[in-house]
């Protein structure tokens, strides 16, 4: 949350530093002018410009084209993870294709301090460099804004852009997903390869791990708004939990984050970098890949433009699509895996008749409740001009301070209504004011609450634009397209307004800047979440997994893509339905259950796993 846009780390260097080719950053882009060029403008071209595309050369006859046991393609949170564990067996190979670039330049985590640095994430949300940048349709319940989705396209994905908030989402969210069409995606089958991935500073137990590759930490700043607020959430009648993640997530507390002495922990950092000395594996990057190679039915390798040339490799084995909730439905649908009568339109010849590949969309939307703050203490005046190079150079030297955190460091979730048997309201709390992701400077001493609804009813989709692979996909979320899910908002501001109002803000307490005092009706408030509401960066569902039987399923419980070989999308994109929570755990969660799936071995279980149930469901709290 904070920048040090003006600091110069030129001075930084780190002993081991692997060659690597320097590439100018491209240019901002802000949101579209015009609601119709929401989806003609916004496509990046990374390796080739537009038209280039259709004349990039082709190998030439005399070159062997590479094969590999595995081509993994993305190596965003589900990809990195995948590529560590396949390679574990050290006579497969892996081919690690990432359409951004390395997530360290020169190697070096301080001349990446934007990445690095956890309160610099605001920077890589921002701009183009690490990030596809999308944007939606224009939202007809949202005041036709046209909404802007950042999705990492760099070594980490979306891991090496988040808030780094580690949340696993409620055991029934597995249960539910079991239901669902997803055998074996249970709690109990779940909960294991969520210990399998972690290793939390606070130790081992049931449900945390302690010796896996993903280092899990709580905040270090104690600051006395966090304390406030989790204070207010009891007084309010919340329960406190120790582990939002554990045996209770229901209530308030401090939040896990994905965050080791003092730096982002992403995926790359967690499971690539460690593997990457493996001989059989070999990381490529700026490779944008265009299309999935067949033979009938069956996927042999894939085709992909690096350096402005198009490059062919083949998958000995599998095919693995890890490009996330919007790439990887985009290429099964270039490659000709989709709804055919959308396909033969674009003239694309049909692999797979697959009506489910881009339908099924789902996101989480949030709102920013604000509150003024009568005391100099939240993150305001740390973001002018000579606190940012103070906290910057703290940082760079010792990785500690206020550039050590993304501030996030308590939350909550509650129930909205009395029969809900699990919370659907998550807030994240945060000692600063947001205004427009971050992309417009705060305005004044102010606190908030990040809230919104975790199971909305309201679904989307996305479709192809072209056939060209450099162009976005048309994105449309379908945002508030249902009376409950208006009506959860309006609990979302209301229940907010009120955690605030409690006794432990007395000492900080100042006017409300967000809603404000004007917005009271029912009516003002639906008109305040159309103008404001947000995505919480949560795309996914869009390659469902689901029983062969179900005519919207994608991919099979193994996720391999349903009427096809060789061929698996792993990644948020095949989540049967959203969870209640991030979903960063979770995709790295389902990388590890299914790179045990491929390599044969046992599925890990926990049965009877205790899980907190309510007192009651007759109240709301």
């Amino acid at each position: 949350m904070l920048s040090v846009s003006q600091l110069s780390v030129g001075h930084f260097k780190e002993k081991d530093v692997p060659e690597c080719r320097f590439v100018p950053k491209t240019r901002k882009m802000g949101p579209p002018s015009s609601p119709s060029s929401s989806f003609s403008s916004h496509y990046r071209c990374f390796t080739v410009s537009s038209s280039q595309w259709s004349s990039a050369s082709s190998p030439t006859a005399d070159q062997k084209t590479p094969s590999y046991s595995y081509v993994i393609i993305g190596a965003g949170s589900a990809g990195c993870v995948l590529a560590n564990r396949l390679t574990e067996d050290a006579q497969e190979s892996a081919l690690l294709l990432e359409a951004g670039p390395k997530d360290r330049w020169l190697g070096s985590l301080r001349l990446s301090w934007k990445i690095h640095m956890p309160a610099a994430l605001i920077y890589n949300l921002c701009d183009d460099k690490y990030n596809w940048f999308y944007h939606t349709l224009p939202q007809a319940n949202m005041d036709n804004r046209v909404m802007y989705w950042p999705r990492g396209r760099v070594w980490g994905g979306s891991s090496s852009l988040n808030a780094m908030v580690y949340i696993r989402g409620h055991a029934e969210d597995y249960n539910r997903w079991q239901r669902e069409g997803a055998d074996g995606w249970d709690y109990e089958h779940c909960l294991p390869y969520f210990r399998k991935a972690q290793c939390h500073e606070l130790g081992e137990n049931r449900y945390r791990g302690g010796s896996g590759p993903l280092q899990v930490s709580r905040g270090k700043t104690n600051h006395p708004l966090h304390k406030a607020f989790i204070e207010a959430g009891r007084q309010a009648g919340y329960p406190f939990t120790d582990d939002m993640n554990g045996y209770q997530q229901e209530g308030v507390g401090w939040m896990d984050m994905t965050i080791y002495k003092g730096k982002r922990w992403s995926t790359a950092s967690a499971y690539l970098r460690p593997a990457l000395g493996r001989p059989n594996l070999k990381a490529e990057v700026r490779c944008l890949t265009t299309k999935i190679l067949f033979d009938g039915n069956r996927a042999v390798g894939v085709e992909y433009i690096q350096n402005g040339q198009k490059k062919k490799v083949f998958a000995e084995k599998e095919v693995i699509v890890s490009g996330g909730a919007i790439n990887s439905p985009q290429l099964l649908m270039l490659s000709g895996i989709g709804n055919a009568d959308d396909l033969k339109q674009l003239g694309i010849p049909v692999i797979q008749h697959l009506p489910g590949v881009g339908n099924n969309l789902q996101d989480h939307l949030e709102l920013y409740v604000q509150q003024q703050c009568t005391q100099p203490i939240t993150l305001y005046k740390a973001q002018k001009p000579f606190h940012m190079v103070k906290i910057g150079l703290e940082w760079l030297t010792m990785f500690t301070g206020y550039g050590a955190t993304a501030h996030m460091e308590s939350g909550g979730f509650i129930r909205s209504r009395p029969k809900v048997a699990h919370p659907d309201i998550q807030f994240h709390f945060l000692p600063s004011q947001v205004i427009d992701h971050g992309r417009v400077t705060p305005k004044i001493e102010a606190y908030q609450v990040h809230v919104g609804p975790m199971r909305s009813t309201s679904t989307g989709w996305l479709k192809l634009k072209s056939t060209n692979p450099l162009d976005h996909p048309i994105i449309q979320p379908n945002y508030l397209t249902t009376d409950i899910d208006v009506w959860e908002f309006r609990q979302c501001v209301k229940l907010s307004r009120e955690i605030f109002a409690q006794k432990a803000f007395d000492p900080f307490r100042g006017p409300e800047a967000l809603p404000g005092p004007q917005v009271q009706s029912d009516a003002d408030i639906d008109a305040f979440v159309r103008q404001k509401a947000d995505t919480a960066y949560h795309p996914s569902c869009t390659c469902k997994m689901g029983s062969p039987s179900d005519p919207m399923a994608v991919v099979d419980s193994n996720a391999r893509v349903l009427g096809l070989e060789k061929l698996r999308v792993i990644d948020a994109s095949i989540m049967p339905s959203i969870v209640s929570g991030n979903l960063n755990a979770p995709t790295i969660m389902m990388a590890e259950k299914t790179a045990d799936i491929i390599r044969g071995r046992p599925a890990l279980v926990d049965s009877g796993v205790p899980v907190y149930q309510p007192p009651t469901l007759d109240t709301q709290r």
